[in-house]
Parts: C-alpha cells; sequence; structure tokens
C-alpha cells in the first residue's frame, strides 16, 4: 500500500496542464487553457483546464476531475496505478507499507513479464514480415482476410512458426529468463514454444501493455484447437480483458456506445473500415469483470454477432449478467451465413453502419421475437420461454426499465400484464433474499456464525432491486403515511442545498466583520437543518465540512474536497469550482461601489449579501417543505384527537409566521 504522505507529494507535484497536455493540444484563454475534450466528440473546443485551481472541467460532456482523475479515467487506471504513473512522470520515489524488498521484487517481476511480451510481440511480427514461412502462410492469411499492411502493424500481428521450441530458443539466446518464459505462459513446463503453427494476436490492456497472446491454428486439424489463449498470469486475467479495448476506449466515450463482436478478426476489421468503437470477448462468454470494464467508458452496448443458429445462441448467453449491471443492450443480427467481418467487407463501411442502425433492437425484444418464432402453436414451450424472458427482466436494476419492459412484452405476447409484474416481484424477491442470503453466509473456513470476512456488504449485485419493482407496488416504511411518502418524492430543495454547498466551498474560510467566518455563521444558523438535507450528497458535503471544522484548528480548504477520497465529494467540489470558469463577477459591482472587483471592501460586501440570501433562501423552502407536511398531517389525524390537532396547529401558526418573516427579507411575496 502506498503510503499517504507519497500520495500526498503526487498530488502537490502533478500540474493539471502538464498532465492533460501530454493528451490533449492546449491553448491559453485568459488564466485559464482551452482545448478539444478527448471524453467526447466536438468540434468547438469546451474543454477547459484551470492552473490556478489545478482542476478541468468540459462544459459539453460535463467530465471533471483533478490530474489524478484525469489519468484515471483517460488511461483507464485504478487510483493506485495513477499514484504510480505520475510518480513516474514526476520522478517522486513512492513510499510504501509492508516489507520494501518484497514490493520492488513484486514490481520488478511484473516488470519483466511485460518485457518479455513486448520481445514476442517483436519476434512473431518479425517472422510474419521477414521469413519466407510467416510470409507464405500468416501474411497471405492476413491479406486474405482483407487486413492492410497498416493494419497489420498496428495490431501488432504475428506469426509463431511450427516445431517445438523455435521461439523459447530465441528466447534464450537473448538472455531471457526461462522462468518468466513459463510465468507469462509463452512457454510450457518441458521448455517448449505454447504457441506453434498459428497467427498471432497480441491482447493489450487499457495502457496499451501486452498482457498475452490468442493464436489461431491455420488448416482444419480438428484435434487440435481453432483458438488457443495465454493461459491466465499475473498479468493476464482473461475475465477482466477485452480485445481491442486500447484501440477501442476514446471512440467508446465519444460514441456513447460499445459495439461487441465474438473474434479477433472482427475487431480488426471494422476497425479497419473506420468503425472504431469495438471489443470482443474473444470467443469467451461475458463476464462481470468485462462488463464493468466496458460501464467505464459508456452504458450502451450493442452486441453484434453471427447471423446462424449458433452466433444467436452466443448473442443471448450471460447477457443476463449484463442487464444486472444497468447497461442498455441492444442486439444486431447479421443476414445468414454472414459475421461482421465478412459483412462489411461485403457491402461497405457506410451501408453497414446504416444496417446496424436500422436493424439493432433492444435485448429483451429482440429476445421476445426470438421465442415467438420458436414457439408458435406450441403453449407448453412458449410458457417456458416467457418465464425465461421475466428472468432477464427481472434482473434489470431500474424499476421504471422492467415497468417499461414488461409492458412491451405483454403486448407482442398477448399475455396480462399483471401476471408479467406478479412473476417478475417473485424473481425480484428471490434474488434479493439469495444475496442476502450469499453476503451474509459464513465461509467453508469460518468458524460457525461467523460471516465471510473483508466484504462489503453495502454492494449489491443486483443495485436497486431492494425498490419496488413497479408503479402501484410501493409502500413507505414503517410510521410513513401515503401522504408523506408523497410529499418525500416531490418536494425539491435541491437548489438551495446546492447553494449552501457552493457557498461554504467557495468563500467559507473568509471572514465577516463580527471576526466570525462565513461557515461558521452558516452552519451555526443551520442548527437542526444539518440532517435535513433532500439531496443526500449535499448534505454529506455539508456534514463533512461541519466536521473538518470542527476536528482541525483551520477552515477544510477547497484541496481537501478537490483531492477527497471520496469520489462523490471530489467530483461535486470540482464541478461546483469549475462553474467559476465559465461566469465571471457582473461588472454591475464596479459601477454600485466605483472600486475594482479586487477591493477588500467589494468583496465583503459580496461574501455577507451572498451569505444573508442563500441561508433565508435555504430556510425558507425548508420552512415550506415542513408547512406542507403539517398540512398533510392534519388530514391524517381522526377528529376525536383533538389534543394532537390543536399541538399540530400551534406549530403550524409558527410556521406561517416564519415564512412571512423570511419572505420580507428576501422580498417575496408569501401567500396564506
Amino acid at each position: 500500500m502506498i503510503l499517504q504522505k507519497s500520495i500526498q507529494e503526487v498530488i502537490e507535484s502533478a500540474k493539471v496542464e502538464d498532465v492533460v497536455g501530454d493528451f490533449v493540444s492546449l491553448r491559453n484563454r485568459g488564466v485559464n487553457m482551452l482545448g478539444l475534450c478527448p471524453f467526447h466528440n466536438e468540434k468547438t473546443p469546451s474543454f477547459t483546464v484551470s492552473p490556478q485551481k489545478n482542476i478541468y472541467k468540459c462544459f459539453g460532456c460535463g467530465e471533471a476531475g483533478n490530474p489524478i482523475s484525469f489519468v484515471m479515467a483517460h488511461e483507464g487506471l485504478s487510483f493506485p496505478e495513477a499514484i504510480r504513473y505520475l510518480a513516474k512522470k514526476y520522478s517522486i520515489e513512492l513510499e510504501e507499507t509492508g516489507n520494501r524488498e518484497e514490493h520492488q521484487k513484486e514490481r520488478q517481476l511484473i516488470d519483466s513479464l511485460y518485457i518479455v511480451n513486448e520481445f514476442a510481440l517483436t519476434y512473431y511480427q518479425n517472422q510474419l514480415m521477414n521469413t519466407d514461412l510467416g510470409k507464405s502462410i500468416g501474411l497471405s492469411y492476413f491479406k486474405e482476410r482483407g487486413f492492410r499492411e497498416d493494419t497489420i502493424e498496428k495490431f501488432g500481428l504475428g506469426y509463431a512458426p511450427g516445431g517445438g521450441d523455435f521461439f523459447t530458443k530465441a528466447a534464450l539466446k537473448k538472455k531471457y529468463n526461462t522462468d518468466f518464459l513459463k510465468k507469462v505462459g509463452l512457454s510450457n513446463q518441458y521448455g517448449k514454444d505454447f504457441f506453434r503453427g498459428r497467427v498471432m494476436f497480441p491482447i493489450k490492456n487499457l495502457s496499451g501493455k501486452v498482457v498475452g497472446f490468442g493464436g489461431r491454428i491455420l488448416g482444419n486439424n480438428k484435434k487440435t484447437a481453432k483458438y488457443m489463449n495465454t493461459p491466465e498470469t499475473e498479468i493476464y486475467n482473461k475475465s477482466k480483458v477485452l480485445y481491442g479495448i486500447y484501440y477501442a476506449k476514446k471512440s467508446i466515450r465519444q460514441n456513447d456506445e460499445c459495439i461487441l463482436v465474438e473474434g479477433y478478426t472482427d475487431v480488426i476489421s471494422l476497425n479497419q473500415s473506420g468503425i472504431e468503437n469495438v471489443v470482443s470477448s474473444s470467443g469467451t462468454s461475458l463476464t462481470i469483470g468485462q462488463i464493468q470494464l466496458i460501464k467505464r467508458y459508456t452504458p450502451n452496448v450493442k452486441i453484434l454477432y453471427d447471423g446462424d443458429a449458433a452466433g444467436i445462441k452466443a448473442a443471448t448467453r450471460g447477457l443476463d449478467l449484463v442487464l444486472e449491471q444497468g447497461l442498455n443492450v441492444k442486439v444486431v443480427q447479421l443476414p445468414t451465413g454472414e459475421d461482421p467481418d465478412s459483412y462489411i467487407q461485403s457491402v461497405g463501411t457506410t451501408k453497414f453502419k446504416e444496417y446496424l442502425e436500422e436493424s439493432a433492437q433492444d435485448f429483451i425484444l429482440f429476445k421476445t421475437n426470438l421465442i415467438l418464432k420458436e414457439t408458435a402453436n406450441d403453449p407448453i414451450k412458449k410458457a417456458n420461454l416467457i418465464k425465461d424472458i421475466v428472468g432477464s427482466i427481472a434482473r434489470i436494476p431500474d424499476p421504471i426499465k422492467r415497468s417499461v419492459y414488461i409492458r412491451e412484452c405483454s403486448s407482442l405476447m398477448d399475455i396480462g400484464e399483471q401476471v408479467l409484474i406478479n412473476e417478475t416481484n417473485k424473481i425480484v424477491h428471490g434474488l434479493v433474499t439469495k444475496d442476502k442470503m450469499n453476503r451474509n453466509a459464513p465461509s467453508a473456513n469460518a468458524p460457525i456464525g461467523q460471516k465471510r470476512p473483508n466484504q462489503n456488504f453495502d454492494k449489491s449485485p443486483f443495485p436497486g432491486l431492494e425498490q419496488a419493482p413497479f408503479p402501484g407496488t410501493e409502500h413507505g416504511g414503517e410510521g410513513t403515511t401515503g401522504a408523506e411518502q408523497k410529499l418525500k418524492t416531490t418536494l425539491n430543495d435541491e437548489f438551495q442545498e446546492k447553494d449552501m454547498v457552493r457557498l461554504l466551498l467557495e468563500v467559507g474560510h473568509e471572514e465577516l466583520e463580527d471576526g466570525q467566518t462565513v461557515a461558521q455563521t452558516v452552519l451555526a444558523d443551520m442548527g437542526d437543518l444539518l440532517t435535513s438535507f433532500d439531496n443526500k450528497l449535499y448534505g454529506k458535503f455539508v456534514n463533512l465540512y461541519h466536521h473538518l471544522l470542527n476536528i482541525q484548528e483551520t477552515h477544510p480548504t477547497q484541496e481537501d474536497f478537490k483531492n477527497h477520497e471520496d469520489a462523490e465529494i471530489q467530483k461535486l467540489a470540482i464541478n461546483i469550482l469549475a462553474i467559476q470558469e465559465e461566469y465571471g463577477y457582473s461588472k454591475n459591482w464596479v459601477e454600485r461601489y466605483e472600486k475594482p472587483l479586487e477591493s477588500r471592501v467589494v468583496i465583503k460586501v459580496f461574501y455577507k449579501n451572498d451569505m444573508l440570501y442563500a441561508m433565508n433562501r435555504f430556510k425558507f423552502k425548508k420552512v415550506i417543505g415542513l408547512n406542507k407536511q403539517n398540512q398533510e398531517r392534519l388530514k391524517d389525524i381522526p377528529r376525536e384527537n383533538f389534543e394532537e390537532m390543536m399541538r399540530i396547529l400551534k406549530v403550524q401558526k409558527k410556521l406561517v409566521e416564519l415564512k412571512k418573516k423570511l419572505g420580507d427579507l428576501l422580498n417575496t411575496v408569501v401567500l396564506q
């Protein structure tokens, strides 16, 4: 684990303009810098970098962050990986807990495995392009598939010669370690080549490092597997890798869609034709790790598999996992006998893209239509397959989406909507119950009654299923009336709550005439309202600020929140601070006070007036909400409960008086 002081040194050293400038062409615009956003496709620059605040913000797509979050988002790295990346850039030596020598050895091992893979990449490429056997067998195969030489070079395609140990001997001659060759899966336990007589497809991770290889045999030897992949190693976990993701990640973000195909050649062929937002699961069923990798860049997935029965079966296999993760899935069924590679070469890029748009079906509706074709005049088979569809719908986290799908399926299959709702609710309940049991079950080696260690019990693989699946089936918690439940969803104080966050973040440390700071005045004035935020994130921020103010001798700084370990808090702070880059102070302040904006007199008046208005508007909205809640409570009180009714009426009178008083301060007309 990297020590906190090392992390802090990286945070303090990393300059946003340097880090972003490595990937984006920036030009000066006043005190800030401007460029084309790397996270979405735009022609007019809206990506703003603030060296003064050490943050970036795109006013087109909304992406915002600090140098570390930029590296994480752009390169697809984890937090520790991003810290190491920046430490290397700024020549910072990281200190880590645990045995220093062990950490260094582990790091050296990983680096060595990458180096061995890079040698293999070069070796296989050289065999393909510069040997008679490679040219006649491997290169001719790729050219028959229609791959240009620039495409072959881009994807690092190669050829592994047949025989027993050509590659292994070449590696040992270059002084590569035998153990590393075995650890990386290029040589087997007997010192022979793992890949023999195959065309080679290097598999790269998000940062472009070769983690493994896929090899395709040429010929019709039925005793040998058509495709072989590198076995699992310290750097290659096939369940967390997608072929082509390194080349596709930018395009996926820009198009806000990921096209998922079955094989290596499909990815390469589409990429060569200009369709770059495409990846492959490399012939294996989709895993949660692969789905989450896609989800980093987009929630929209388009599955594009062969048009035959096997392709359709592959398209529907394992897709419940995708639905569970909350992704929007569409399926494109290619004409019979075609695969993505053959079809795009047959019709060309333009018509291929048109076909994708016209033929894409929502996954659930695709599955429904498929069932209707397969179960004509067979009610038993139809009933079983309807249950299969309902099982898929039940895994969708969003209850509104589930409701829409149920309505569509009811119409298509001519079956009662309520029947489908009831069946879906049963499955949802079963999934939630099973999930709770799994998360609380003891491990095989744990003593009886002991839960599994080191588990995050707040994270469910079925996020959102705890909600009522469909409108009309929800109910309030214990002691909650229907009226209060309705009010909870209709009253919205988000703007006023966010304004309190903005006030604390921007000017909380500023001192007023009475010696108190803006933050001290605001938090003291809030009192019990600290716990009454409707927006949980804004409430979390304000209470965090209050906590830090109590335990620290000084006020929390903007840096405390811009670099906070909580990603939600960090993003909220950066987004609020970035708004200042788009809007400046009005010149009316200069005209009104006849002094420049830098004058402390003007600034202090601005702080005070801004604070008073924000505080009063916040309280005004809260009083309106309490007023409405009281009115609803009055409706629910039985007439014979006279004492409770009088108590609430007294509270109501005070609320009305407070509302009028706040209205006067805000110059707001209060309607009785």
